[in-house]
């Protein structure tokens, strides 16, 4: 029988590594997140611009695009890389590291931003991959306006992410707050959309509607 993403959850905080460095680098906080992914996205700006000399409009172009992309590969990893689990105990561990200590201990404040560490292998292995694409399309230039739109986006995910956790909904994003809330605790299969239901949306995952009590 195929495992599945739990609606079951606990208080308190997943121990993933025994190792306690490994385990240390699992954690952050978002003073460490700010100071570090600013500083990566500013040299990003740098070398786009003064380096890569690309104009200024030509940038803003790129980042939008880069910006939009990412709430596309948000739905896309959260639905199909996070969620993937089959009965091998690879692939239970690699969920369980990567996403289902989160499902498990939701309130864990310690895991609800990638840390400095994974964070920038991971955005040096998505660089990479985006750079080998823009250069077989001929333009590889154009990734380095591409990339911090694209990381800039994941940073607003990340941080809405963690406010739906820690804070209650300000009035113009309750649907928001309640959507991530209903994939925790009642549909895993669906709402994979963090900082958007957009994509939720195109692709048919939205949670079912509350219906409303006939008077």
């Amino acid at each position: 029988m195929k495992p599945e993403v739990t609606t079951d959850f606990q208080t308190g905080q997943a121990e993933i590594f025994k190792n306690p460095i490994l385990e240390r680098l699992t954690k952050t906080d978002p003073v460490s997140n700010i100071i570090v992914y600013g500083l990566v996205n500013a040299f990003l700006v740098y070398i786009a611009i003064g380096v890569m000399g690309l104009s200024v409009w030509s940038f803003l172009g790129l980042f939008v695009f880069g910006l939009f992309f990412w709430t596309f590969a948000e739905y896309m990893l959260h639905r199909y890389v996070f969620h993937w689990v089959t009965e091998a105990k690879w692939s239970q561990r690699f969920h369980f590291i990567m996403h289902g200590a989160h499902h498990n201990y939701p309130t864990d404040k310690e895991r609800l931003l990638m840390p400095p560490v994974p964070g920038i292998i991971l955005a040096s292995l998505l660089f990479g991959m985006f750079f080998i694409i823009f250069w077989i399309a001929g333009f590889s230039q154009l990734v380095y306006g591409f990339f911090p739109g694209f990381f800039i986006g994941y940073l607003m995910y990340s941080f809405v992410h963690r406010a739906t956790h820690v804070m209650r909904p300000p009035k113009r994003f309750k649907e928001l707050w309640h959507h991530h809330s209903l994939h925790h605790y009642k549909y895993p299969n669906k709402a994979f959309g963090v900082s958007n239901t957009f994509w939720d949306k195109v692709f048919g995952t939205m949670p079912p509607k509350k219906k409303k009590k006939k008077n």
